[in-house]
């Protein structure tokens, strides 16, 4: 590496600039959480709207985004009932299921309308 790259590394580590994460990653062809939880898809919600609230919302616990998140790609926000704001990928709002453990996916195909998301 030059002196020239390195010193424009060095600038850009110490600019402030940061680089937001993905709020879920792909693994073995679904997409799970930063803690390994299979993330699903509701059939009964619309595009980047949530239909999953009070009860159903403590089975499936969506995966929440900060009030201040951006949409990246097919990374989007879907607006909760209460005004708060859940990822979605490709504009399909994203759950954990409360009965899931790391790694399991039991809630794929409950009721006929959860499914495990994919990438």
């Amino acid at each position: 590496m030059t002196l020239k790259y390195a010193l424009a590394a060095t600038a850009l580590a110490f600019s402030g600039v940061t680089f937001a994460a993905p709020p879920a990653m792909e693994k073995g062809g679904m997409l799970v959480d930063a803690k390994g939880m299979t993330l699903y898809t509701y059939d009964k919600d619309t595009k980047d709207i949530s239909k999953c609230s009070g009860p159903c919302a403590e089975n499936w616990p969506p995966l929440m985004a900060d009030a201040d998140a951006k949409p990246d790609g097919q990374w989007t926000l879907a607006k909760r009932e209460d005004g708060t704001l859940q990822w979605a990928y490709a504009d399909k709002p994203l759950y954990t299921f409360a009965k899931d453990k790391p790694g399991e996916m039991n809630g794929d195909g409950k009721g006929g309308v959860w499914h495990m998301a994919k990438p």
